[in-house]
């Protein structure tokens, strides 16, 4: 649970209204975020659309779009040789946090979005804005899923969002529940209802988090939370700039070996790093990632036994995947045939992790730690043997037609 520190009752009522495209807009919070926010009384700012839609993030052509898709990458070479990857410490990268650190922020009101993790938007001291996911007994496994998985395509070279794991949160200014009370706001309830509890004095303090980092870049959007559909990887072309077909089948094969199947397009982003932005609102170098990771290991996050299940081919002499046996009928991952090269590509990368490099990946992802049913669950090098179990999957197949 979390706990807190200070003082006084929500020193000052909050007003709240909705905006036409469904957000909440708050005003007159004390000491706390409210971005976009202004007296609802005023008139509108002159120009204030145009503003708008200079942000990151607009919505482009769908020529722009499928152009960038066409040359996007889903793997570069990693930073640090696959098999000197560190898992015992967070995913280096800018901003990043030590593990055993005490992060201090203040409360950010604005939505965070669906989804069954708690979360909520908070500003760090330098200015920077960060999602934390919370909640020591979460149910569902998504924060170690999510960990676990991200650490370990980062290693392999496939680019995503960096997710730290931090010893606690001190949130100043937060309410006791953050997410019902963004969820109340959002519904129109008083905001000295929801937020009770609340005052710029008060800091919560929530153990074990995890404080998400987005890959930095814009995203490349035809329409609002687009992102991108499995089925689509057939666009990206290497003649364009674009992966190979070796490079995108090796990661067909990582997210069937994950289990990944909330797979839907806006679960992965379509991006153009920063300084790759053209004048014409193309992108020199998009890159394809895989955006959330929490619905992994699984089907039902974080079972070790029914992962150990899931076979990597639907037919191995023919390297033929499915997700038609996880939820959602396989969502948005078409049944496929992997390439020869593909297969050996994957082989290539997966072949380099060591034994104790996946037994401190599980554990300290705090995979191990998640409350199992199933008492082998509780040891890291079980996680291991079913990881290289479909590790030997792979090799034993094909050799794939061409």
């Amino acid at each position: 649970m979390p706990t807190e520190e200070g003082g006084a009752d929500l020193a000052q009522a909050v007003e709240v209204r909705r905006q036409a495209v469904g957000q909440l807009c708050l005003v007159a919070i004390l000491g706390l975020a409210a971005p976009g926010c202004g007296d609802k009384h005023a008139p509108p700012e002159t120009g204030s659309e145009e503003k708008k839609s200079e942000g990151k993030d607009k919505d482009l052509t769908p020529e722009l779009r499928n152009a960038a898709l066409a040359s996007a990458r889903v793997w570069s070479q990693p930073a640090v040789a696959i098999g000197s990857a560190d898992f015992s410490v967070n995913t280096p990268g800018p901003g990043g946090f030590d593990p055993n650190s005490d992060v201090e922020c203040t409360f950010s009101l604005e939505p965070t979005g669906s989804g069954l993790t708690p979360k909520f938007q908070c500003i760090l001291p330098d200015g920077d804005k960060v999602k934390v996911k919370y909640g020591e007994a979460i149910p569902n496994g998504e924060v170690p899923a999510e960990i676990t998985a991200t650490r370990l395509l980062t290693a392999l070279g496939f680019p995503t969002d960096r997710m730290n794991r931090v010893r606690s949160v001190k949130c100043r200014g937060c309410p006791p529940l953050p997410q019902q009370a963004l969820k109340c706001l959002e519904k129109g309830e008083p905001a000295a209802v929801c937020l009770q509890g609340a005052s710029p004095d008060r800091v919560v303090t929530f153990q074990q988090a995890l404080i998400e980092r987005a890959l930095e870049g814009d995203k490349i959007e035809a329409t609002k939370e687009q992102g991108w559909s499995w089925y689509e990887l057939d666009k990206i072309d290497a003649k364009a700039g674009g992966s190979s077909r070796a490079e995108i089948d090796a990661l067909r094969l990582i997210a069937v070996m994950l289990s990944h199947w909330d797979n839907k397009g806006p679960n992965q982003k379509l991006l153009c790093p920063s300084g790759q932005a053209q004048p014409d609102g193309s992108c020199r170098r998009p890159v394809a990632i895989i955006g959330d990771l929490g619905a992994t290991f699984g089907p039902n996050r974080v079972d070790l036994v029914s992962w150990t299940k899931v076979p990597m081919w639907v037919d191995p002499a023919s390297c033929r995947v499915t997700m038609k046996g996880l939820p959602f009928d396989g969502a948005t991952f078409p049944d496929l045939q992997i390439s020869e090269e593909g297969r050996q590509f994957a082989l290539k990368l997966l072949r380099q992790l060591t034994p104790q490099q996946l037994n401190t990946l599980f554990e300290a992802s705090g995979l191990t730690a998640f409350p199992h049913i199933a008492a082998a669950a509780k040891e890291p090098q079980n996680w291991t043997a079913a990881f290289l179990a479909k590790v030997e999957q792979i090799a034993s197949a094909g050799p794939c037609p061409t």
